[in-house]
């Protein structure tokens, strides 16, 4: 009985090796055959293909999503502007600039109340002041209003009844000499508006900025 089982093994091995070798393929007998010569055929010139150094792979990274990222023109503004700096800036803005591309847009800046500490006679009297706010953990910044400086504001509003809550709201945290003041009144001008500014308009507008009265141009609101 053990012989006939190890006889039956040898043949079982023996057949499947003339199996896998494709010796009963004219039997019907053989395994799949797993290459595709036919797709040799639908290759389109593979003599072409070559492999690309590591620069040039680089540069073709970077090149389509740079300029893809890069916006082609942006919206920019400046203001606001006096009648009388608006009849300076105009036949500049007509020199300079394309006809259409910039336009002049009546504008009101509103009011601006601040919660106001101030004036202080010395920088060390001002220092000792900002030493102070910061051990109470209260925001401050400089005025604007040359008339109001050397004094810091702790908050803006556009309306008064606002600032007279917040100075309310700061005293619980220590705060006693701060007083409400207007910083700026109402202001109505106009503001410069460029629709799309590309980058031969952003070289030209470098030369006019002598006319903008310091007023920085800033992405359109």
């Amino acid at each position: 009985m053990l012989r006939l089982l190890v006889l039956l093994l040898v043949l079982a091995n023996a057949g499947y090796w003339a199996w896998s070798q494709g010796l009963l393929a004219a039997y019907g007998l053989a395994p799949a055959v797993q290459t595709e010569p036919q797709r040799l055929g639908t290759q389109i010139q593979p003599e072409a293909i070559r492999l690309l150094p590591p620069d040039e792979v680089k540069k073709l990274d970077n090149g389509p999503s740079a300029s893809a990222d890069t916006p082609a023109s942006e919206c920019l503004q400046a203001g606001l502007f006096n009648d009388q700096q608006i009849s300076s800036l105009r036949p500049r803005l007509e020199a300079a600039l394309p006809p259409g591309s910039w336009q002049l847009e009546s504008s009101t800046e509103p009011a601006r109340w601040i919660v106001y500490m101030g004036k202080y006679t010395t920088e060390e009297a001002l220092a000792k002041k900002r030493g102070e706010l910061r051990q109470l953990g209260v925001a401050f910044r400089a005025v604007h209003n040359p008339a109001l400086a050397p004094g810091l504001a702790l908050a803006s509003f556009p309306l008064q009844a606002d600032a007279d809550r917040e100075l309310a709201r700061i005293a619980t945290k220590g705060v006693r000499t701060a007083k409400v003041v207007q910083e700026r009144a109402e202001t109505h001008g106009h503001t410069l508006k460029l629709a799309a500014v590309d980058a031969a308009q952003h070289a030209r507008l470098d030369t006019l900025k002598p006319q903008l009265e310091g007023k920085a141009l800033q992405p359109c609101s």
